[in-house]
């Protein structure tokens, strides 16, 4: 499916809950949110229906999010459903990876490709403030169990928090090189919780670039700038929202818990396709995709999005 500049959307990501088992202080508060009552939910039936529709209008690649997606019901069956629709090629998901201890073998089983873990810091007292109680041991467990069950090219995401993580660039280096990990930093955005926090604490990825000179320039996927660590052979990506535009490259689209399109990350626009089927949903889904913007609306005084990041799923 193009859309009105021509970009090919043929990436869905589909955040199937509103819940997490943590509250990152970046990304929710304290308290947690309002969570979506359970009949305004997609269930894994119409979820399968919604990404059939998808997938006959071109879409390859889907990823689920949350909240953290391990905590809903029905996980197993969302994923089993996505990967037998034809026309999808690869099914992704992004955990906080505190449940994988679980969920590795039956997500293998059910057709997840690959794996995305959010690890900010590998300091256990670190972890546990900022993740407002986790535990730095059951997601390192968990990354070694996913990797045990046959999960290849896993990724962990950090996300660069000055004066909280930035000290620990290279420990993070190290550490996905020395298990065979591929690591990506994602630059803090002004959204949610992190409105306030981004003014004191945002850091631009292009200084961890310039302060690391064996980073060689490998590619970049429209999202992502990726580099090759030339010591270590390790892959390292940086998202740069902020001090580097990607939108026009830009091959996603996005479906919230709640039946909600939302053709761009940082767009108020959202289209509602919670009660369409047949040809209403199709013709839905292709007028989402068509007028998808031309740039996300992010700028150092915020975002657009009316829904936290933890309602969207990244």
């Amino acid at each position: 499916m193009i859309d009105q500049y021509q970009r090919n959307i043929d990436y869905l990501r589909i955040s199937i809950t509103d819940k997490c088992n943590m509250r990152c202080f970046y990304c929710m508060p304290e308290n947690g949110v309002n969570h979506l009552e359970h009949d305004k939910i997609l269930s894994p039936e119409h979820i399968k229906e919604i990404v059939e529709a998808f997938a006959s209008l071109g879409i390859k690649k889907v990823r689920i999010t949350g909240g953290e997606p391990l905590v809903r019901n029905g996980v197993i069956d969302i994923c089993r459903y996505i990967s037998a629709i034809k026309g999808i090629e690869e099914l992704c998901l992004t955990t906080n990876g505190s449940l994988l201890d679980k969920y590795a073998t039956l997500l293998k089983d059910s057709g997840v490709k690959r794996l995305n873990i959010s690890l900010d810091t590998l300091d256990e007292k670190k972890y546990r403030l900022m993740s407002r109680g986790g535990d730095l041991n059951k997601v390192l467990n968990g990354i070694k169990i996913a990797q045990d069950v046959g999960f290849k090219d896993i990724k962990i995401n950090a996300v660069l928090i000055k004066g909280y993580n930035d000290d620990e660039v290279d420990n993070l280096f190290n550490f996905a090189s020395k298990n065979g990990l591929k690591i990506r930093f994602i630059e803090l955005m002004p959204i949610g919780p992190s409105k306030e926090l981004f003014k004191e604490h945002y850091l631009s990825t292009d200084s961890i670039i310039k302060s690391h000179p064996q980073l060689e320039f490998k590619s970049f996927d429209g999202v992502s700038l990726t580099y090759l660590d030339k010591n270590t052979g390790t892959e390292v990506g940086f998202i740069s929202p902020l001090s580097h535009s990607f939108c026009g490259l830009c091959s996603r689209i996005r479906l919230t818990a709640d039946g909600m399109i939302k053709p761009c990350l940082h767009s108020p626009q959202e289209v509602n396709i919670f009660d369409l089927h047949g040809e209403e949903l199709i013709t839905a889904i292709k007028e989402a995709i068509y007028h998808k913007p031309k740039q996300h609306n992010l700028n150092n005084d915020g975002s657009l999005s009316i829904r936290d990041m933890s309602k969207i799923g990244g």
